[in-house]
Protein backbone atom coordinates (compact mmCIF):
# COMPACT_ATOMS: atom_id res chain seq x y z
CA UNK A 1 0.00 0.00 0.00
CA UNK A 2 1.05 3.85 -0.77
CA UNK A 3 -0.11 5.74 2.20
CA UNK A 4 -1.09 9.61 2.58
CA UNK A 5 -2.64 10.78 5.24
CA UNK A 6 -4.25 14.13 4.13
CA UNK A 7 -6.54 12.09 1.72
CA UNK A 8 -8.45 8.91 2.59
CA UNK A 9 -7.56 6.60 -0.62
CA UNK A 10 -5.21 3.57 0.08
CA UNK A 11 -3.34 4.07 -3.59
CA UNK A 12 -2.30 0.49 -4.40
CA UNK A 13 0.94 0.27 -6.68
CA UNK A 14 1.04 -2.91 -9.20
CA UNK A 15 2.98 -4.29 -12.14
CA UNK A 16 -0.16 -6.55 -12.57
CA UNK A 17 -2.80 -5.66 -15.10
CA UNK A 18 -5.29 -7.76 -14.60
CA UNK A 19 -4.66 -6.51 -10.74
CA UNK A 20 -4.88 -2.95 -12.09
CA UNK A 21 -7.86 -3.45 -14.48
CA UNK A 22 -9.86 -5.09 -11.68
CA UNK A 23 -9.86 -1.45 -10.24
CA UNK A 24 -11.83 -0.07 -13.03
CA UNK A 25 -14.24 -2.62 -13.34
CA UNK A 26 -15.31 -1.88 -9.94
CA UNK A 27 -15.62 1.45 -10.99
CA UNK A 28 -12.38 2.75 -9.42
CA UNK A 29 -9.56 4.50 -10.79
CA UNK A 30 -6.33 3.25 -12.06
CA UNK A 31 -2.73 5.00 -13.25
CA UNK A 32 -1.21 3.22 -16.23
CA UNK A 33 1.30 3.44 -18.85
CA UNK A 34 1.36 4.65 -22.41
CA UNK A 35 4.05 5.40 -25.13
CA UNK A 36 3.15 8.78 -24.38
CA UNK A 37 2.52 9.88 -21.09
CA UNK A 38 0.96 8.01 -17.98
CA UNK A 39 -2.93 8.32 -18.04
CA UNK A 40 -5.42 8.15 -15.14
CA UNK A 41 -8.26 5.90 -15.99
CA UNK A 42 -11.90 5.43 -15.16
CA UNK A 43 -14.21 3.18 -17.26
CA UNK A 44 -16.20 5.43 -19.96
CA UNK A 45 -19.79 4.44 -18.83
CA UNK A 46 -19.20 4.75 -15.58
CA UNK A 47 -19.85 8.80 -15.00
CA UNK A 48 -19.59 8.75 -11.15
CA UNK A 49 -15.89 6.89 -11.69
CA UNK A 50 -15.49 9.36 -14.61
CA UNK A 51 -15.81 12.47 -12.03
CA UNK A 52 -13.67 10.94 -9.80
CA UNK A 53 -10.81 11.44 -12.96
CA UNK A 54 -11.66 15.38 -12.49
CA UNK A 55 -11.86 15.45 -8.87
CA UNK A 56 -8.23 13.55 -7.95
CA UNK A 57 -6.76 15.97 -10.36
CA UNK A 58 -8.63 18.98 -9.45
CA UNK A 59 -9.18 19.02 -13.07
CA UNK A 60 -11.77 21.87 -15.03
CA UNK A 61 -14.85 20.29 -16.06
CA UNK A 62 -14.56 22.12 -19.75
CA UNK A 63 -11.47 20.14 -20.17
CA UNK A 64 -12.62 16.85 -21.93
CA UNK A 65 -11.45 13.08 -21.82
CA UNK A 66 -9.89 11.24 -24.28
CA UNK A 67 -10.74 7.77 -24.36
CA UNK A 68 -8.68 4.82 -24.50
CA UNK A 69 -9.41 1.45 -26.87
CA UNK A 70 -8.08 -1.87 -27.05
CA UNK A 71 -9.28 -2.86 -30.62
CA UNK A 72 -11.11 -1.04 -32.93
CA UNK A 73 -14.55 -2.78 -32.28
CA UNK A 74 -14.70 -0.69 -28.94
CA UNK A 75 -14.67 2.61 -31.08
CA UNK A 76 -18.41 1.27 -32.28
CA UNK A 77 -19.51 2.10 -28.96
CA UNK A 78 -18.04 5.27 -28.48
CA UNK A 79 -18.30 6.87 -31.61
CA UNK A 80 -22.42 7.15 -33.31
CA UNK A 81 -20.48 7.30 -36.65
CA UNK A 82 -16.80 6.70 -38.26
CA UNK A 83 -16.57 9.08 -40.75
CA UNK A 84 -14.32 7.84 -44.15
CA UNK A 85 -11.05 9.98 -43.29
CA UNK A 86 -11.08 8.58 -39.22
CA UNK A 87 -11.08 4.76 -40.26
CA UNK A 88 -8.16 6.07 -43.22
CA UNK A 89 -6.39 7.15 -39.95
CA UNK A 90 -7.09 4.82 -37.79
CA UNK A 91 -5.97 2.21 -39.97
CA UNK A 92 -2.76 4.08 -40.94
CA UNK A 93 -2.02 4.95 -36.93
CA UNK A 94 -4.30 2.99 -35.12
CA UNK A 95 -2.33 1.74 -32.92
CA UNK A 96 -0.09 4.58 -32.04
CA UNK A 97 0.17 8.07 -30.34
CA UNK A 98 -2.76 9.86 -32.43
CA UNK A 99 -6.37 10.58 -30.60
CA UNK A 100 -9.12 11.14 -32.77
CA UNK A 101 -12.13 13.56 -32.48
CA UNK A 102 -15.38 11.95 -33.35
CA UNK A 103 -19.13 11.57 -32.68
CA UNK A 104 -20.48 11.29 -29.80
CA UNK A 105 -22.44 7.95 -29.14
CA UNK A 106 -25.45 8.26 -26.44
CA UNK A 107 -23.92 6.11 -24.33
CA UNK A 108 -21.34 7.84 -23.81
CA UNK A 109 -21.81 10.10 -20.20
CA UNK A 110 -21.29 14.43 -21.02
CA UNK A 111 -19.06 14.45 -18.56
CA UNK A 112 -16.53 12.33 -20.34
CA UNK A 113 -16.68 15.23 -23.23
CA UNK A 114 -17.34 18.35 -21.28
CA UNK A 115 -20.75 18.54 -22.99
CA UNK A 116 -19.34 18.62 -25.87
CA UNK A 117 -21.56 16.13 -28.61
CA UNK A 118 -17.91 14.54 -29.74
CA UNK A 119 -15.63 12.51 -27.99
CA UNK A 120 -11.92 11.43 -28.61
CA UNK A 121 -10.60 8.13 -29.23
CA UNK A 122 -7.31 6.20 -29.29
CA UNK A 123 -5.31 3.24 -29.20
CA UNK A 124 -2.42 3.25 -27.54
CA UNK A 125 0.75 1.46 -28.96
CA UNK A 126 2.18 0.22 -25.29
CA UNK A 127 2.19 -3.34 -24.21
CA UNK A 128 1.63 -3.38 -21.08
CA UNK A 129 -0.79 -0.73 -21.36
CA UNK A 130 -2.81 -2.54 -24.11
CA UNK A 131 -2.92 -5.93 -22.12
CA UNK A 132 -4.67 -3.59 -18.74
CA UNK A 133 -7.13 -2.17 -21.81
CA UNK A 134 -7.58 -5.72 -22.57
CA UNK A 135 -8.70 -7.31 -19.10
CA UNK A 136 -10.74 -3.78 -18.20
CA UNK A 137 -13.09 -4.94 -20.74
CA UNK A 138 -14.06 -1.63 -21.38
CA UNK A 139 -13.15 1.41 -22.96
CA UNK A 140 -11.09 3.41 -20.28
CA UNK A 141 -11.31 7.91 -20.21
CA UNK A 142 -7.82 9.08 -19.02
CA UNK A 143 -6.20 11.86 -19.25
CA UNK A 144 -2.65 12.06 -18.19
CA UNK A 145 -1.95 11.16 -14.12
CA UNK A 146 -0.88 14.62 -13.02
CA UNK A 147 -2.15 17.34 -10.90
CA UNK A 148 -3.99 19.42 -13.14
CA UNK A 149 -1.20 22.11 -14.88
CA UNK A 150 1.71 20.15 -13.81
CA UNK A 151 4.10 18.81 -16.51
CA UNK A 152 2.36 15.39 -17.82
CA UNK A 153 4.12 12.30 -15.83
CA UNK A 154 6.46 9.86 -17.75
CA UNK A 155 7.22 7.47 -14.87
CA UNK A 156 4.90 5.61 -12.33
CA UNK A 157 7.12 7.45 -9.94
CA UNK A 158 5.71 11.25 -11.16
CA UNK A 159 2.14 9.89 -10.54
CA UNK A 160 2.72 8.71 -7.47
CA UNK A 161 4.34 12.24 -6.01
CA UNK A 162 0.87 13.37 -7.93
CA UNK A 163 -1.70 11.63 -7.21
CA UNK A 164 -1.35 8.85 -4.03
CA UNK A 165 -3.56 8.86 -2.01
CA UNK A 166 -6.14 10.37 -4.40
CA UNK A 167 -6.34 7.31 -6.19
CA UNK A 168 -6.53 3.85 -5.98
CA UNK A 169 -3.92 1.82 -8.39
CA UNK A 170 -1.05 2.59 -10.28
CA UNK A 171 0.25 0.03 -12.72
CA UNK A 172 3.99 -0.01 -13.03
CA UNK A 173 5.44 0.29 -15.85
CA UNK A 174 9.22 2.01 -17.00
CA UNK A 175 9.63 5.75 -18.45
CA UNK A 176 7.69 6.29 -21.50
CA UNK A 177 9.43 6.36 -25.38
CA UNK A 178 7.78 8.60 -26.24
CA UNK A 179 7.08 11.60 -23.94
CA UNK A 180 4.80 14.15 -25.44
CA UNK A 181 1.09 13.62 -25.32
CA UNK A 182 -0.88 12.10 -28.72
CA UNK A 183 -1.57 14.17 -31.27
CA UNK A 184 -5.50 15.02 -31.63
CA UNK A 185 -7.31 15.64 -35.01
CA UNK A 186 -10.80 16.50 -35.49
CA UNK A 187 -12.91 14.27 -37.63
CA UNK A 188 -16.07 15.89 -37.67
CA UNK A 189 -15.30 18.81 -39.33
CA UNK A 190 -15.10 18.66 -43.31
CA UNK A 191 -10.95 18.45 -43.47
CA UNK A 192 -9.18 16.32 -40.82
CA UNK A 193 -8.08 18.99 -38.26
CA UNK A 194 -5.06 19.20 -36.04
CA UNK A 195 -6.22 20.51 -32.77
CA UNK A 196 -3.07 19.59 -30.56
CA UNK A 197 0.44 18.75 -32.16
CA UNK A 198 1.69 15.22 -30.29
CA UNK A 199 3.80 12.70 -31.45
CA UNK A 200 2.19 11.94 -34.81
CA UNK A 201 3.64 15.05 -36.94
CA UNK A 202 1.61 16.91 -39.22
CA UNK A 203 3.47 15.87 -42.26
CA UNK A 204 2.94 12.16 -41.46
CA UNK A 205 -0.80 13.22 -41.45
CA UNK A 206 -0.67 14.83 -44.45
CA UNK A 207 1.60 12.21 -46.20
CA UNK A 208 -1.56 10.01 -45.16
CA UNK A 209 -4.57 12.90 -46.21
CA UNK A 210 -2.88 16.17 -47.67
CA UNK A 211 -6.12 17.76 -46.83
CA UNK A 212 -5.01 17.47 -43.01
CA UNK A 213 -5.37 21.39 -41.88
CA UNK A 214 -4.48 23.06 -38.20
CA UNK A 215 -6.90 24.80 -36.44
CA UNK A 216 -6.58 28.74 -35.40
CA UNK A 217 -5.75 29.01 -31.34
CA UNK A 218 -8.53 30.33 -30.96
CA UNK A 219 -11.29 28.04 -32.48
CA UNK A 220 -9.38 25.00 -30.63
CA UNK A 221 -9.73 25.63 -27.07
CA UNK A 222 -13.04 24.30 -26.21
CA UNK A 223 -12.40 20.55 -28.53
CA UNK A 224 -9.26 19.52 -27.30
CA UNK A 225 -8.31 18.23 -24.12
CA UNK A 226 -4.29 20.14 -23.30
CA UNK A 227 -5.12 23.48 -24.96
CA UNK A 228 -7.84 25.85 -22.42
CA UNK A 229 -6.28 25.94 -19.32
CA UNK A 230 -2.28 26.54 -18.34
CA UNK A 231 -0.83 23.06 -18.93
CA UNK A 232 2.61 21.25 -17.99
CA UNK A 233 4.01 23.94 -15.52
CA UNK A 234 6.23 22.95 -13.20
CA UNK A 235 7.11 24.92 -9.90
CA UNK A 236 10.12 26.55 -11.36
CA UNK A 237 9.94 29.31 -13.54
CA UNK A 238 10.26 27.89 -17.42
CA UNK A 239 12.10 30.68 -19.66
CA UNK A 240 12.95 30.50 -23.30
CA UNK A 241 16.11 31.18 -25.28
CA UNK A 242 16.67 30.96 -28.47
CA UNK A 243 20.21 31.58 -27.94
CA UNK A 244 22.14 29.23 -25.51
CA UNK A 245 24.21 32.00 -24.04
CA UNK A 246 20.92 33.93 -22.97
CA UNK A 247 20.39 31.07 -20.35
CA UNK A 248 21.83 32.83 -16.82
CA UNK A 249 24.12 30.49 -15.38
CA UNK A 250 23.20 30.11 -11.78
CA UNK A 251 23.34 26.74 -9.20
CA UNK A 252 19.78 26.63 -8.92
CA UNK A 253 18.93 26.99 -12.26
CA UNK A 254 18.98 24.63 -15.46
CA UNK A 255 19.08 24.42 -18.59
CA UNK A 256 17.89 21.71 -21.38
CA UNK A 257 18.69 22.09 -25.23
CA UNK A 258 20.36 20.93 -28.06
CA UNK A 259 23.62 23.02 -27.56
CA UNK A 260 24.63 23.40 -24.52
CA UNK A 261 24.83 27.20 -22.42
CA UNK A 262 28.28 29.24 -21.63
CA UNK A 263 28.99 28.05 -19.05
CA UNK A 264 27.18 24.32 -18.66
CA UNK A 265 29.41 23.75 -15.24
CA UNK A 266 27.56 27.19 -13.66
CA UNK A 267 23.41 25.77 -13.89
CA UNK A 268 22.57 23.26 -11.27
CA UNK A 269 21.49 20.66 -13.62
CA UNK A 270 22.22 20.54 -17.73
CA UNK A 271 20.68 18.20 -19.82
CA UNK A 272 22.18 18.19 -23.81
CA UNK A 273 19.75 16.03 -26.47
CA UNK A 274 21.50 14.88 -29.42
CA UNK A 275 17.89 15.55 -31.53
CA UNK A 276 14.81 17.30 -31.66
CA UNK A 277 13.33 13.46 -30.85
CA UNK A 278 15.87 13.00 -27.82
CA UNK A 279 14.57 16.58 -26.48
CA UNK A 280 10.61 15.48 -27.20
CA UNK A 281 11.04 12.06 -24.70
CA UNK A 282 13.25 14.30 -22.47
CA UNK A 283 11.20 17.63 -21.48
CA UNK A 284 8.68 16.52 -19.31
CA UNK A 285 11.21 13.96 -17.17
CA UNK A 286 13.70 17.28 -16.60
CA UNK A 287 10.78 19.95 -15.47
CA UNK A 288 10.01 17.58 -12.91
CA UNK A 289 13.42 16.28 -12.04
CA UNK A 290 14.68 20.06 -11.84
CA UNK A 291 11.55 21.17 -9.71
CA UNK A 292 12.67 18.03 -7.42
CA UNK A 293 16.06 19.78 -7.12
CA UNK A 294 15.15 22.99 -6.23
CA UNK A 295 15.76 24.86 -9.31
CA UNK A 296 14.00 28.21 -9.43
CA UNK A 297 14.46 29.00 -12.92
CA UNK A 298 14.25 26.35 -16.23
CA UNK A 299 16.02 27.28 -19.19
CA UNK A 300 14.72 25.73 -22.60
CA UNK A 301 16.50 26.32 -26.04
CA UNK A 302 13.81 26.82 -28.79
CA UNK A 303 13.49 24.78 -31.87
CA UNK A 304 12.00 24.93 -35.53
CA UNK A 305 8.17 24.33 -34.97
CA UNK A 306 8.23 21.33 -37.60
CA UNK A 307 7.87 17.63 -37.51
CA UNK A 308 8.10 16.73 -33.55
CA UNK A 309 9.41 20.26 -33.34
CA UNK A 310 5.82 21.50 -33.09
CA UNK A 311 4.58 19.53 -30.23
CA UNK A 312 7.65 20.36 -28.72
CA UNK A 313 7.36 24.09 -29.05
CA UNK A 314 3.56 23.76 -27.89
CA UNK A 315 4.37 22.20 -24.56
CA UNK A 316 7.74 24.84 -23.77
CA UNK A 317 5.59 27.57 -24.86
CA UNK A 318 2.62 26.58 -22.52
CA UNK A 319 4.80 25.72 -19.98
CA UNK A 320 6.44 28.81 -19.69
CA UNK A 321 2.82 30.78 -19.66
CA UNK A 322 2.62 31.74 -23.45
CA UNK A 323 -0.18 30.29 -24.75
Amino acid sequence: MCNNLMHNVDTVCTSSPSEAAAFIRDGRLAAFPTETVYGLGADVFDPNAVQRIFDAKERPPDNPLITHVADTDQVHTLARAIPSVARTLMDRFFPGPLTLILPRHSNVPEVVSAGLDTVGVRMPDHDLCQQFLSACDTPVSAPSANRSGRPSPTTWEAVYDDLNGRIDCILQGGRTNRGLESTVVDCTTERPTVLRAGAITLEALRATLPETTVEAESEVQARSPGTRHRHYAPDAQVRLVDDPEDATPDEQHAYIGLEPPAEPEAFGRVHICSDVDAYAHALFHFLRTSDASGCTAIYCQTVEPRGIGRALMDRMERAAGLR
